[in-house]
């Protein structure tokens, strides 16, 4: 099994680099536009990619991003579509760690373990199924022994106010990196990411994945921050998906934009 996530932030940590990982939603707006999106943040650094599986109703997210969900169904794309796009990526950056944001409506729609046997084939390293609890991952579906059987990689959320017993279970059964979130609610721009020093800190103490922080990150600044406070790295979605949204009329701009402002990020990192 490759362990991309691992071998890419050990590179970085020997380096003195925080890593950074853009979020857009596959076949936004569409799935030509979107191979194009995704070699733009690749240009522009990004050190992996968080990918969106398209939902009709994606509760964890904000308006920016329901959007983009919205733009992609309504293009006509398909699951197939979305694990095209990954098995592209992945033949021309094979080292590039990569996982998804799906809701488990999604996989449990295709069949669990027929979504994971797809996600492996695709190149797939890891999968975030963020409306299914920690404790509820076992039951029912299985999710972490599909995934397991089929070498994918499942991330857990931890959030900022999770007791002591969730970070045990998260610490044990996270794999890949440990999506920390920086502050309640929805994802989006409009309020600034919070402080979770504690459970940054607790994960490794713990010896869980990767703590990487997401939330209400969108600027340079916000990155510096989150290395500070004990990140290994930076996740920004809908700051990179506003810049499709606003330019869905003028792509090489669009495409110009987020390779700029990837980097942007990425120069943040270097400690």
């Amino acid at each position: 099994m490759e362990h991309r996530f691992e071998k890419r932030f050990a590179s970085l940590q020997a380096r003195h680099e925080g890593g950074f990982m853009p979020f857009v939603t596959l076949c936004d707006p569409d799935k030509e536009t979107s191979l194009k999106i995704l070699e733009a943040l690749v240009a522009g650094g990004a050190d992996a990619l968080e990918l969106g599986f398209p939902f009709s109703d994606p509760c964890a997210d904000g308006p920016v991003i329901q959007n983009a969900d919205k733009r992609a169904l309504n293009s006509g794309a398909v699951t197939a579509d979305f694990f095209d796009l990954i098995a592209k990526i992945r033949e021309r950056h094979p080292d590039l760690p990569m996982s998804i944001l799906v809701y488990a409506n999604v996989v449990i729609a295709h069949g669990t373990d027929h979504f994971f046997k797809q996600a492996k084939a695709s190149g797939l390293d890891a999968v975030l199924i963020p409306d299914v609890p920690v404790n509820m991952l076992e039951t029912h579906e299985n999710f972490l022994k599909c995934a397991a059987d089929n070498e994918v990689d499942t991330v857990l959320i931890a959030p900022p106010n999770a007791s002591e017993e969730t970070l045990d279970k998260i610490a044990v059964l996270s794999k890949g990196y440990t999506y920390v979130l920086s502050r309640f609610g929805i994802t989006g721009t409009e309020n600034t990411f919070g402080r979770p020093v504690k459970i940054i800190n607790r994960i490794k103490e713990l010896h869980g994945a990767l703590p990487i922080l997401g939330f209400g990150i969108s600027t340079p600044e916000h990155v510096k921050q989150a290395l500070e406070i004990g990140a290994v790295g930076a996740i920004a979605g809908s700051a990179c998906v506003k810049i499709i949204e606003k330019n869905l009329n003028d792509v090489p701009n669009m495409l110009k934009e987020l390779t700029s402002y990837v980097a942007s990020m990425k120069a943040a990192t270097k400690l």
